[in-house]
C-alpha cells in the first residue's frame, strides 16, 4: 500500500472501494445507536393529593383497586391545575377525582372555576362541574348550571343557558363555548347583549373578551336610543361604538335609516359608510337616496352618493327622481332649530316626475326657500313644451311645482307635427303651474313667437311676430291662446312656406327627455 507524507504525517493511500466501505460505516453509526438506545417517552404526572383533614383508603368492590375517601380541606393538584373542596373520592390508577361541595379549580394565574360537583378526568385532562358554576377569567365572569372544561386546551362549554359578564356588557345564551387563549366566546341559540345604551340579539355570535368585539353570524338586531341596527353578518365593537355590518343590512340613526349590502357606522363620532345597493331614508322630510357608495355624518346631518346616485322626492300621487354623478346634502343652521337642507347634484343630471321632466350639468335645492336652481344647458319638459335657457329656477310649494323662472335666452318649443313647431323666446320667461300643471307663461324683453293656426287639427297657417313682451295660457300641456304687448309686429302666412321655419337659437331635444325612471341613467 503506497505511503504519502504530507505536514509531517505520514498517510497511506487507501484504494476508493475500502474508502468507501468506511464512510458508509460512519454513517450508519448514528442510526444504529439510535435504534439501540430506546426515546424516553415523558409521561404526565398523575394527580397528587395535597392535603385532606381526613384520608379513608377503601377498595373499590368491583376492580379491588384503592379509592381514597377524602374528608375536609381537600386539595388536590394536577400539575398547572389546582383543586379544593369539602370532600372527593380519589381514584390513583383510573386519575381521577370525583369532588363534592365548594368546588374550586384553579389553573394558572387568572383562571378560577367555581360549582357544587366535580368529575376530573386527570388522563384524558377534562372536567365536568355543575351546581351553581361561576367561571373567572381576569374581568370575564361566567354563571351557569354546568359546564365542561378541557383542561389541556382551555376550552369551556355549557349548553344549559348561560350568563356572562365582561365590562358593562352583560351576554346570555343557551349555548356557549369559551375559547380561554383567544379569549373568545362563541354563543349559540337567544343571545342577548345588554349594555347600558343598547341591547343586542343574535342567533349566533361571537365576543372577543379582551377587544370587547361581537361578531355576527346570523341575523342579529342592535336597539339603543341612538341607533337600530339589523343585519345577518358583521361586527360589532361594544367598547368603541363602531360597526361594520352585511348582508340585509341596514342602520336606523334614529334620523335616517340607512340601507346597504355592506355598512360602516361610528355611534361616538356619527359618522357612516355605506357600499354598493346604498339607500338612505329621511323619514321625516319624505326623500330617500341612492347609490352604490356613500358617506354620512349625523351631526350636523350631511352625506354624499355617488355610483348611480339617486335622489327622490317622495310624495303622493307621484314621486320625483333625480339621477347625477355625484349628490350631496347638509343642513345647514338658521334661526330655526332645525335649519334646512342644502342639497346638490353634478355632472349629469336628469330628473324624472310625471308632469315634469328635466336635464342640466348641475343643480341645487335649499329647503330654506324652496327652490330648485338649473345649471349649465338646462331644459324642461311640461307635457308638451320644451323649454330651454342659460340658467333656470323652479320654485315649489307643498312638494309641488309653484313657478318657473328661466334667465337669458329663455325658449319654448312644442311640436305641432313631423316637421312644425311652435316656438315663443325672449331674454327672461316666468312660468305659473297649479297642481303640477303650466298654465300660463310670461315672457319679457325682445319676444318673439312662430305658431301655427290649426282649423280642425289640421295646419291653416303660420303667425309670426316680435314684441315687447308675451303672455301665453296652455291648458293640458298645449298653446291655447298668445297676447303680444308693446309694439307688436309680425304676419300671419295662410300659404305656408315650403321649408320649416326655425327661430334663432331653436333647438328640438326630445332624445334627451326621460320618458321613464330608469331613463333617468341614459348618457
Amino acid at each position: 500500500m503506497a505511503e504519502i507524507k504530507h505536514f509531517g504525517f505520514l498517510i497511506r493511500k487507501i484504494p476508493f472501494r475500502q474508502l468507501l466501505y468506511v464512510l458508509i460505516f460512519l454513517f450508519l453509526i448514528p442510526s444504529i445507536q439510535s435504534q439501540d438506545t430506546p426515546k424516553k417517552q415523558t409521561e404526565r404526572k398523575k394527580i397528587v393529593l395535597k392535603y385532606a383533614d381526613e384520608d379513608l383508603m377503601l377498595n373499590d368492590a368491583v376492580t379491588g383497586k384503592v379509592i381514597h375517601h377524602l374528608i375536609g380541606n381537600v386539595q388536590i393538584q394536577d400539575n398547572e391545575v389546582m383543586m379544593w373542596c369539602d370532600s372527593a373520592h380519589f381514584y390513583p390508577e383510573k386519575n381521577q377525582v370525583t369532588a363534592f361541595n365548594k368546588v374550586h379549580i384553579q389553573q394558572g394565574d387568572t383562571l378560577n372555576l367555581f360549582g357544587d360537583y366535580l368529575f376530573y378526568d386527570g388522563k384524558e385532562q377534562t372536567a365536568f362541574v355543575k351546581g351553581h358554576v361561576v367561571l373567572i377569567d381576569k374581568e370575564t365572569h361566567l354563571y351557569t348550571d354546568s359546564i365542561n372544561y378541557d383542561v389541556a386546551r382551555r376550552i369551556a362549554r355549557y349548553n344549559q343557558r348561560g350568563r356572562i359578564t365582561n365590562a358593562e356588557n352583560t351576554l346570555t345564551s343557551i349555548v356557549g363555548v369559551y375559547y380561554m387563549t383567544e379569549n373568545l366566546f362563541h354563543f349559540k341559540d337567544s343571545v342577548k347583549i345588554v349594555n347600558p345604551k343598547y341591547v343586542m340579539t343574535a342567533d349566533t355570535m361571537d365576543y372577543n373578551t379582551v377587544k370587547k368585539i361581537a361578531y355576527f353570524t346570523g341575523p342579529t338586531e342592535l336597539n339603543g336610543d341612538s341607533l337600530y341596527l339589523y343585519c345577518e353578518k358583521g361586527w360589532y365593537d361594544t367598547q368603541n361604538e363602531i360597526t361594520s355590518v352585511w348582508r340585509n343590512a341596514f342602520i336606523n340613526n334614529r334620523k335616517q335609516i340607512i340601507h346597504g349590502d355592506s355598512l360602516f357606522f361610528n355611534d361616538s363620532t356619527g359618522y357612516g359608510e355605506g357600499y354598493r345597493n346604498v339607500i338612505i331614508e329621511d323619514t321625516i322630510n319624505q326623500i330617500a337616496i341612492e347609490g352604490n357608495y356613500a358617506w354620512y355624518y349625523k351631526e350636523p346631518e350631511r352625506f354624499l352618493v355617488t355610483n348611480r346616485a339617486v335622489f327622490i322626492q317622495i310624495s303622493k300621487p307621484d314621486s320625483l327622481f333625480l339621477h347625477a354623478d355625484t349628490i350631496s346634502s347638509i343642513m345647514m343652521p338658521d334661526k330655526t332649530a332645525k335649519g334646512y337642507r342644502l342639497m346638490r347634484a353634478y355632472h349629469g343630471c336628469r330628473v324624472f316626475g310625471k308632469d315634469l321632466q328635466s336635464k342640466c350639468d348641475s343643480l341645487s335645492y335649499s329647503s330654506q326657500d324652496s327652490v330648485i336652481r338649473l345649471y349649465r344647458r338646462p331644459v324642461i319638459w311640461s307635457v308638451e313644451n320644451q323649454l330651454t335657457a342659460d340658467s333656470m329656477a323652479v320654485f315649489t310649494k307643498n312638494r309641488q311645482t309653484d313657478r318657473l323662472e328661466l334667465y337669458n335666452n329663455a325658449f319654448i318649443v312644442s311640436q305641432v307635427d313631423t316637421i312644425r313647431f311652435d316656438q315663443i323666446k325672449g331674454r327672461s320667461l316666468t312660468g305659473y303651474f297649479k297642481n303640477n300643471e303650466l298654465y300660463k307663461i310670461n315672457i319679457k324683453g325682445n319676444g318673439e313667437s312662430l305658431y301655427y293656426l290649426l282649423d280642425n287639427e289640421a295646419v291653416a297657417g303660420m303667425n309670426q311676430s316680435k314684441c315687447a313682451n308675451i303672455e301665453v295660457l296652455v291648458d293640458k300641456g298645449k298653446i291655447k291662446e298668445i297676447y303680444e304687448y308693446e309694439n307688436p309686429e309680425g304676419f300671419i302666412d295662410p300659404p305656408l312656406p315650403a321649408d320649416p321655419v326655425r327661430l334663432e337659437g331653436f333647438k328640438w331635444l326630445d332624445t334627451l327627455r326621460p320618458k321613464n325612471r330608469l331613463d333617468i341613467f341614459k348618457k
